[in-house]
């Protein structure tokens, strides 16, 4: 492709999906969240999802500070949050027994740990965009 061909397809504006305000407060919430279910994990002595669901939070957290600074590396950590929740939900789905386990994996990939997922790079790319 020439250069002329690239410049022109850069420069023609890209309709883009943009999240209410209100969202902006999703990761903190989310991290919040998350401590209860950390709880019964390390009760339980799953250290493994207990680590990675500490790691999470961390980046749930941080992810939520850079955005309230509007800070240009806010589109990484939204993208960082969102690998590393969709991670925690095909490992969830990958460990789970069968049976219910499966099901209850499936409900929270679905319902929570992809959305989220999706909200966070969402997040990530707006705050970019306004930077």
């Amino acid at each position: 492709m020439s250069t002329a061909v690239l410049t022109a397809r850069s420069a023609c504006p890209v309709p883009a999906f943009v999240l209410p305000a209100r969202f902006a407060r999703v990761p903190a919430l989310a991290a919040v969240a998350l401590l209860p279910w950390l709880a019964v994990l390390a009760v339980c002595h799953e250290t493994v999802w207990v680590v990675l669901d500490l790691v999470e939070f961390a980046a749930l957290l941080a992810l939520d500070a850079l955005l309230r600074r509007r800070s240009p590396a806010a589109r990484r950590a939204g993208a960082a949050v969102a690998l590393l929740l969709t991670a925690d939900a095909l490992a969830d789905l990958a460990c789970a027994g069968p049976g219910h386990a499966v099901l209850a994996a499936l409900v929270m990939a679905g319902c929570v740990e992809l959305p989220l997922a999706a909200v966070c790079l969402l997040l990530g790319r707006d705050a970019a965009v306004r930077a």
